[in-house]
């Protein structure tokens, strides 16, 4: 599969044919596995051999889906839960220690700023914040207890980018590891390992479902790494589950096309909406406008489905063009076949503070519009029409 392109290998990886001979990859719905021997069971256990065990550690399923990402990736091994954000704190968990340091850019998803700035705390886990303007800054922030740098690229929700391969090489001279949320972007648009990623996380609810079904994370990157992750979340159960690692793996199959129909809709309302009387300022990587719109081109193939909006006049106006629409619907979730509008000020990122969410970017005005599969002329028109009124 190496030698295939990035649409074979999501179609063609898939997991060896049972006695049946099947097309499709079979759904295996069972809690557990059987061995043929005591002997066989004691070598399961003790990692000496390949034999499923109990699919809360891995099951034929979660297998293919994690195959089909590394990949897609081009990493060694991953380890797929039960949701994006478990895949973050798993990842997390397995790697910290009290006493450790984390580098952070500032703009991350909510939760994730949660994480570091209510929980690490309580375990004697330190952080610190470098904004996406300054990344020159990150040496300095970086101290004899820091593990790793982390970040997302583009951002959620302020759709800022940061040069992977600078920050790369800022973790490779101080020998820490750096790890990548990729989920804006997909494998598709962005494989950070090819940039210096140790380790790649996605929320797979979004574009990888991309339907709106289920929910998933995943991880993937240097197999000694994923062997700690993997560890932490057989004990902890953060598991996904074979039915969602079933869906999602056949889902990968059409991500390439989905992709591009995302991509050129966003990039096609993005230059439509720019300079629009009503909004203070049209947001997407792949705008020539956009301040980051070199790196977009550097290190992603297209701009990807997010587009961002700041209505003039704050949140009484952004709240009255998000009960206007009539096609689109709001909802915190992206990465849909249908369009989807978020207001991160009041939803997703609500527990941040004004302070912290002006920081970030997140105005009172800001819309977060994840541009479906529709026709790219009826997402306009439904916007435009919300702008007016």
């Amino acid at each position: 599969m190496e030698n295939k392109q990035f649409e074979t290998k999501a179609i063609r990886a898939q997991l060896e044919r049972t006695d049946y001979n099947e097309h499709s990859a079979p759904l295996f719905l069972t809690s557990s596995f059987v061995f043929d021997s005591a002997e066989d069971m004691r070598a399961a256990f003790n990692e000496e051999s390949d034999d499923f065990i109990y699919s809360r550690y891995v099951n034929p399923n979660t297998n293919e889906f994690i195959n089909k990402i590394c990949l897609l990736e081009g990493a060694e091994s991953g380890f797929a839960t039960a949701s994006g954000m478990s895949a973050i704190y798993t990842t997390f968990m397995a790697l910290l220690k009290s006493g450790d340091h984390v580098v952070s850019c500032s703009s991350v998803f909510g939760a994730t700023h949660a994480i570091f700035t209510k929980y690490f705390p309580k375990w004697n886990i330190s952080h610190s914040y470098f904004n996406t303007n300054s990344v020159t800054d990150i040496e300095k922030l970086i101290k004899p207890a820091t593990k790793f740098i982390y970040l997302e690229t583009p951002t959620n929700p302020a759709i800022e980018l940061i040069d992977l391969e600078l920050v790369a090489s800022v973790a490779k001279k101080y020998h820490i590891l750096l790890i990548v949320d990729n989920c804006f972007a997909t494998p598709y648009l962005q494989q950070p390992i090819k940039f210096g990623a140790d380790l790649v996380i996605h929320s797979a609810t979004k574009y990888m479902d991309g339907q709106g079904r289920v929910l998933g994370g995943v991880v993937v990157g240097k197999t000694e790494l994923i062997h700690d992750i993997y560890l932490f979340g057989r004990l902890t159960g953060p598991s996904m589950s074979p039915f969602n690692a079933w869906v999602l793996s056949k889902s990968l199959e059409t991500l390439a096309l989905r992709m591009d129909r995302h991509c050129d809709n966003a990039l096609y309302v993005a230059q439509q909406l720019e300079g629009h009387s009503k909004l203070e300022n049209v947001s997407y990587p792949f705008l020539p406008s956009h301040p980051y719109h070199a790196i977009a081109k550097k290190q992603m193939k297209a701009g990807g489905g997010i587009i961002t909006v700041s209505v003039k006049g704050g949140y009484e106006p952004a709240k009255k063009f998000l009960d206007s629409l009539k096609m689109i619907k709001i909802s915190p979730n992206l990465g849909d076949a249908r369009s989807i509008v978020t207001h991160p000020a009041s939803s997703t990122h609500c527990k941040l503070s004004e302070t912290e969410r002006l920081n970030v970017g997140i105005t009172p005005g800001l819309i977060r519009v994840s541009i479906g599969l529709e026709n790219k002329e009826d997402i306009l028109k439904d916007l435009l029409q919300a702008l007016e009124n």
